[in-house]
């Protein structure tokens, strides 16, 4: 039976996981893109397998130049070095999603602020929210760089789900068209904040649980700035968390809240948190760059098979900024 848009099942999901939980072995598959027009049924059907049961992946060989991810982690390193005083002259504007924002992100999982800062560069709607190129040399340049290559990956990637889920091969590709109308799609910059195990307090996480409001995030990490985790399928009822390990070759990938709708469930989108240190553990500040595909605002998610009432990728987005930031 459809689902009222009025109240979002994710969120349903969230408000109800925000304990502490215990630690989970458990693979998260690596794909490899290499040679993707020979090797696409293939590819395809490894997607498929971990989304379907993991509902996160990595991929390998995926063609994005370690220089670029290297000087988008420097830019973002620069950015958040500044005062805040300078960085909040480039607010992160709610009707937007783009600009500059600290502790104001609240998952309805934990009730408390993520204990971390973002800047988010969502490209039509970047007027004003770009930093002077003086206070961080080419900042501007690297970032759209590195979200047009970003797209570029998250498209090829969407095509094999397309592919699978009976739809067009370029399906996906239109819905997140960057000339389109509407284009939502978010290269966003963060930093979760050096504190050590005591500095917490009861509830507080770097990141608290949540599923992605997307169709797939790209995730970039840095070594030895651990903390992602992740719970799959049914270890969400039993809180068996199972936590990814930085590696800069690959790019940790998840399936998104609209890509589950549109796929009438048959793909997980999985919960995921940010822990803090634990005792003993370095600390250190926590950097991460994440591309999130959006489709652009217009466009409807209509589930083939009926298990949710259409809703435009517009108002699902900001049913969920609304629902995890403070005004």
């Amino acid at each position: 039976m459809p689902t009222s848009p009025e109240r979002s099942v994710e969120l349903d999901l969230e408000s109800t996981i925000g304990s502490i939980g215990v630690d989970a072995d458990r693979t998260i598959p690596v794909i490899s893109l290499a040679d993707m027009d020979r090797r696409r049924a293939e590819i395809t059907d490894e997607l498929w397998a971990a989304a379907r049961d993991v509902g996160f992946f990595q991929l390998a060989n995926h063609g994005i130049d370690t220089a670029l991810v290297d000087a988008t982690f420097a830019a973002a390193e620069r950015f958040f070095d500044l005062d805040d005083d300078v960085k909040a002259e480039v607010p992160w504007r709610r009707e937007l999603n783009a600009g500059w924002e600290s502790r104001s992100q609240v998952r309805p999982s934990t009730r408390v602020a993520d204990q971390k800062e973002t800047y988010q560069v969502t490209v039509p709607h970047m007027s004003g929210l770009w930093p002077a190129d003086e206070t961080v040399p080419g900042f501007r340049t690297t970032l759209l760089e590195m979200e047009r290559r970003c797209w570029r990956i998250a498209m090829d990637v969407l095509s094999c789900f397309a592919d699978r889920l009976g739809f067009a091969p370029d399906f996906f590709t239109v819905a997140h068209e960057p000339t389109g109308d509407g284009y939502q799609s978010t290269l966003r910059l963060l930093r979760y904040f050096p504190m050590s195990a005591d500095d917490f307090e009861e509830g507080q996480w770097r990141a608290g649980a949540h599923t992605d409001y997307n169709c797939l995030t790209l995730l970039f990490q840095r070594e030895g700035q651990a903390g992602l985790q992740v719970c799959p399928g049914t270890d969400a009822a039993t809180g068996r968390w199972t936590s990814v390990t930085p590696d800069e070759r690959l790019i940790t990938c998840n399936i998104g809240d609209m890509l589950k709708r549109w796929s009438d469930d048959r793909v997980s989108s999985t919960l995921h948190r940010v822990r803090g240190p634990k005792p003993g553990e370095p600390v250190v500040s926590r950097h991460s760059v994440a591309f999130f595909a959006q489709a652009n605002k217009p466009v409807m998610i209509i589930p083939p098979g009926g298990s949710y009432e259409p809703t435009s990728a517009g108002d699902f987005l900001q049913q969920r900024i609304d629902a995890n930031f403070v005004r």
